[in-house]
């Protein structure tokens, strides 16, 4: 079997056997693959570039070419149609991140969401020193080339979440090598470059 990336081996953790997962974003579908071998879930992709469908359904995998822009899910799927609805890195890139997260959490019971944190004190400081947009190994991109539209600190996150009456579940606060510190513990949003959240809808 592959080895799969660190952020997917945290996700798998926190992901119980024989449960029902969607994927967005899912790529070639390697962390679906990986649940279904390994946790014997049963497992559905959704994914805009056609030739990753393709090599996910090489793989074996359910997927569905779509743009999560069009805010399609609750098309496809029906409410609770899913114990966990998984999305990593594309928080920031999608149009309307709130109005994602409520499909998110309308499809599925619970929400696995990753992002690298805009208010890490690299960024800060590149900001204050430098007077540019800041670039570093969970944020590679130029200003111009980005596909990143909605940066976000871990604190924002947790706001709209607030708003929404969403509960984190679990939280995972890690650098770039996905390890993390007592330092991170202390400050997650000083010192964690990327996140790793549980969510769900607060019961009443």
């Amino acid at each position: 079997m592959k080895s799969i990336s660190p952020e997917f081996k945290l996700i798998s953790d926190w992901i119980k056997p024989h449960t029902r997962v969607l994927d967005l974003g899912c790529g070639d579908a390697k962390l679906l693959k990986h649940l279904i071998d390994t946790h014997q879930v049963n497992g559905y992709g959704m994914e805009i570039d056609s030739n990753k469908n393709i090599e996910a359904m090489k793989k074996g995998i359910n997927v569905i070419q779509s743009n999560l822009n069009n805010h399609d899910i609750c098309h496809y799927f029906d409410e609770d149609s899913f114990d966990y609805v998984i999305m990593t890195q594309a928080l920031q890139v999608v149009s309307r991140p709130d109005e994602l997260l409520d499909d998110m959490l309308t499809v599925g019971k619970q929400s696995i969401i990753t992002f690298p944190n805009f208010g890490h004190w690299r960024m800060r400081a590149q900001l204050i020193f430098k007077g540019r947009m800041p670039e570093t190994d969970t944020l590679p991109y130029h200003w111009y080339d980005t596909p990143n539209i909605h940066m976000c600190t871990f604190n924002d996150f947790e706001d709209l979440c607030e708003e929404k009456g969403i509960e984190v579940v679990e939280r995972a606060v890690v650098n770039s090598d996905h390890k993390s510190s007592l330092g991170m513990k202390i400050a997650p949003n000083w010192l964690g470059e990327v996140a790793l959240y549980k969510v769900q809808k607060k019961t009443k």
